[in-house]
C-alpha cells in the first residue's frame, strides 16, 4: 500500500480551499484518507498554511511520499530546514 501527503480540494467554484491529508495512493483527491494533517489557503494574503508537524513527520517515518506541491508547501514552511532531534 502507497501512502502519499497531499492536497485535497474543498471550497466553492473560483474560492478554493486545501485540507492537506494522508491518503492512500489509489484514493480519489477529494475521496477518502487516512488522516487531516492541515490547511492551506491560496487566496489569503500571505497563503496562511497550518501543519500538524509531529503527525507529517510519523507519516513521513512510516513511509508516505509528500506530492511536488505539498513538499514545496513545507519547505516554505520550514518542515526540512528543523534538526531532526527536535
Amino acid at each position: 500500500m502507497s501512502v502519499k501527503i497531499r492536497l485535497a480540494r474543498y471550497g466553492t467554484k473560483k474560492k478554493p480551499f486545501y485540507r492537506i491529508v494522508v491518503a492512500k495512493n489509489e484514493a480519489p483527491r477529494d475521496g477518502r484518507f487516512l488522516e487531516l494533517v492541515g490547511t492551506y489557503d491560496p487566496l489569503g494574503d500571505p497563503a496562511p498554511v497550518t501543519l500538524k508537524r509531529d503527525r507529517i513527520k510519523t507519516w513521513i517515518k512510516k513511509g508516505a511520499i509528500p506530492t511536488a506541491t505539498v513538499r514545496n508547501l513545507l519547505k516554505k514552511e520550514g518542515f526540512f530546514s528543523e534538526s531532526p532531534n527536535a
